[in-house]
């Protein structure tokens, strides 16, 4: 039999997900000298790029540029996409193990973890993924409504996604105008009664999970002013100590800015963003809807492992507020048949392996797993790349163990179970009239946010031709 990864044989890769860890996977791939690889690529949506479409804020557009990369992965005519095929649905894990040698799971964290506090599910309680896809027009949030007529809005976190939503709320029509926000967002947004968001930290300054760029531009909003109480901008003597054993530029360009902004003068800008720290949710208090949030008072310890860890103390406050969007963290969901951890809400592996913990933890040959759903959800788009070139080293070194028999192509049975399926010549039809609007309204795109739409364009542009 001939060698696995040769033209003879080629290496046959399925990856499920089609965010960044997915398509830095399919690079990687392709980056092998003498491997022949073949990689489709899956979604259940029929867009790519994962956060990169849903994810960041429409007025971060020079982020997004990073999908120009994935676009020139994407021509290699080696790579094939499957959009709206849902993994479990239309294609099952046995239909995958059977046509390919290696899966490789990139589907991110999909939800948030809960705070676990009386009133989380009050009227009113967001997770901040639902306000974050409805703005960005994820198919999945576009239903939803928030009530903007609320002028107190509560922001829990302090992660560049927390930063995200005070900041959108926070913005002015011409600001967002002209960003690829969704269009009945924008509207909503236009009509907003909100003036006042905080936002609440756990821990101290030093700790916050922002990065300098997201807190510089809250200084630069024409509608609203950045309120830090000045007692709260300061470093206690933990904090301190920690930075002078582990420097971190980081944390310390966020503590300058922050002690700037604290002694800045009343303002006058109809909006004002006020960021607390050392305070956690301790209840959402209402009837039917959030009327106000009970805050606990923290300070900081040291724990066993010399983490400072903030501790509740017996100093609570209650503020009125009336929408409220819970930011402290995606989590990873389970998938059909694949092994998981739901204590760490990831998928079980070891250098991107995946292992079965009701096995001994044993290897499970040919499944591998990148991202999010590998490592839980930590850092930035480019933390990705490493964390996707790692595990594709290690499928590589297993070419010898994995499965080579085979059933031929899948898309014939792919297309049998749903007839529906999108390709990425269809995306490119999809993103070029999405950019012709958007440059109809001096925009970088319109999107579409509706499914059924999508199909239909697509439809009728092969009608067309």
């Amino acid at each position: 039999m001939p060698q696995l990864g040769t033209i003879e044989l080629p290496l046959r890769v399925a990856i499920i997900g089609s965010g960044p860890s997915g398509f830095y996977a399919a690079e990687h791939l392709f980056r092998q000298n003498e491997l022949v690889a073949f990689v489709d690529m899956y979604d259940r949506l029929p867009t790519p790029y994962g956060l990169v479409r849903g994810g960041v804020a429409p007025d971060h557009d020079k982020i997004k540029s990073v999908t120009k990369v994935y676009e020139k992965t994407a021509s290699n005519p080696r790579f094939r996409f499957f959009g709206y095929v849902e993994f479990g649905k239309d294609l099952s894990h046995t239909d995958l193990k059977a046509h390919y040698h290696a899966i490789i799971y990139a589907v991110g964290a999909q939800t948030d973890r809960r705070l676990g506090i009386p009133g989380e599910d009050l009227s009113g309680s967001y997770a901040a993924t639902e306000f974050v896809g409805w703005y960005n027009g994820h198919p999945d949030y576009r239903h939803l409504t928030f009530d903007l007529s609320q002028e107190r809005v509560a922001v829990i976190g302090n992660g560049n996604v927390a930063m995200d939503v005070a900041r959108i709320l926070a913005s002015s029509y011409e600001e967002l105008k002209c960003t690829d926000i969704a269009d009945y967002a924008l509207d909503a947004l236009q009509n907003s009664k909100v003036t006042d968001i905080y936002m609440f930290g756990r821990r101290g300054p030093a700790q916050a999970a922002f990065t300098n760029p997201e807190l510089k531009e809250f200084g630069e909003l024409s509608h609203a002013d950045i309120v830090v109480p000045p007692a709260e901008a300061q470093i206690d003597p933990l904090s301190e100590a920690d930075l002078i054993a582990h420097p971190d530029n980081t944390a310390k360009k966020n503590i300058e800015l922050l002690q700037k902004f604290s002694q800045l003068p009343a303002g006058n800008k109809p909006r004002r963003i006020h960021m607390r720290f050392l305070v956690s949710p301790a209840e959402l208090l209402g009837t039917d809807h959030v009327e106000a949030i009970k805050l606990v008072k923290n300070e900081l310890q040291a724990g066993s492992d010399g983490t400072l860890r903030a501790k509740a103390t017996d100093q609570f406050e209650t503020m009125p507020v009336g929408l409220v969007f819970r930011s402290i963290g995606y989590k990873g969901v389970s998938l059909p048949d694949v092994p998981f951890d739901p204590k760490a809400a990831v998928i079980p592996n070891v250098a991107g392996r995946v292992i079965d913990p009701a096995n001994n933890n044993t290897v499970v040959t040919g499944e591998y797993v990148v991202g999010w759903i590998k490592r839980g959800p930590s850092g930035i788009i480019g933390t990705n790349k490493p964390d996707s070139v790692a595990t594709v080293d290690s499928l590589v070194a297993d070419l010898g163990s994995l499965n080579q028999a085979l059933l031929p192509d899948i898309e014939p049975l792919l297309r049998q179970k749903q007839p529906q399926v999108v390709s990425f010549e269809d995306w490119r039809v999809l993103d070029r009239i999405e950019t012709e609007r958007g440059a109809a309204q001096g925009r970088p795109r319109v999107k579409f946010s509706d499914v059924g739409e999508m199909l239909a364009a697509i439809q009728q542009t092969h009608k067309g031709n």
